[in-house]
């Protein structure tokens, strides 16, 4: 199983005083791997301070729908990503068949270039993609039948929930396309403030086991209480979970 990993995301603001510092404290926690954000900002500097905290890249969210596209794959592998991420696409891309059958396409062309670097593509979900629906399917499962049998799928659980979706029958329906999912908890509202995993409304524990094999990786956008404790909260009952066998490793 890969290790538990953080997207970096979650500490935004305090990487942006002492990145190496926030590294260093993630893999105290018990972290083995991080998803940076960022990446095409500074691949050199990022790839050095996470040799040196021994924490290894599971993937990499980066700007490929706009002209960093090129820039943001040369990053993605220098650092030694496997597998690039599409963070985010316009809701309006998911309004209706012909709005799909256009982002499957858009999402083909970054897929190729992805693939001349030595990486895959993934797509990760907000709440749009499944809040909307078209014929009758959450937009984001019409999206998975059209896209390009190589791209991959990461199911944020949270946003899965706050779009009126249950997430455990979601990745049963999109199988084995889903490599990685974000583990995160909270009111699963649009703007409620988001909780260390495990103390929310999200069912984690249902969703870890219909998706054994994804890469389990943290995120909280926003947090009402100590974001770096919430971390440490979190990776403690991620684990936890395993020890007491209610979730393979």
């Amino acid at each position: 199983m890969s290790p538990i990993a953080v997207q970096l995301y979650s500490v935004r603001e305090q990487a942006a005083v002492d990145r190496r510092a926030v590294l260093r404290r993630i893999a105290e926690m018990g972290y083995g791997a991080v998803e940076p954000y960022d990446a095409h900002l500074d691949p050199d500097g990022l790839r050095e301070e996470l040799e040196e905290t021994g924490l290894a890249v599971c993937s990499v969210h980066a700007p490929l729908l706009d002209e960093r596209r090129a820039t943001a794959l040369a990053a993605a592998a220098a650092i030694g990503a496997p597998i690039v991420i599409v963070p985010a696409a316009p809701a309006e891309w998911f309004a209706g068949r012909q709005e799909l059958e256009q982002a499957a396409r858009t999402i083909g062309e970054v897929a190729r270039e992805a693939a001349d670097h030595g990486l895959r593509l993934g797509y990760h979900n907000h709440w749009w993609e499944l809040e909307q629906r078209v014929e009758g399917r959450p937009a984001l499962e019409v999206l998975a039948d059209l896209l390009d049998p190589s791209v991959l799928l990461e199911v944020d659980l949270y946003w899965a929930a706050a779009g009126g979706v249950d997430p455990s029958g979601l990745l049963a329906r999109l199988g084995e396309r889903v490599s990685h999912l974000h583990v995160k908890d909270g009111p699963a509202t649009l703007h409620g403030p988001m909780t260390a995993v495990g103390s929310g409304e999200v069912p984690i524990v249902d969703a870890l086991n219909t998706a054994p094999g994804a890469v389990r990786i943290v995120e909280l956008d926003h947090c009402a209480t100590d974001m770096l404790q919430a971390l440490a909260d979190s990776h403690a009952y991620l684990t936890g979970l395993v020890a007491a066998g209610r979730v393979s490793s």
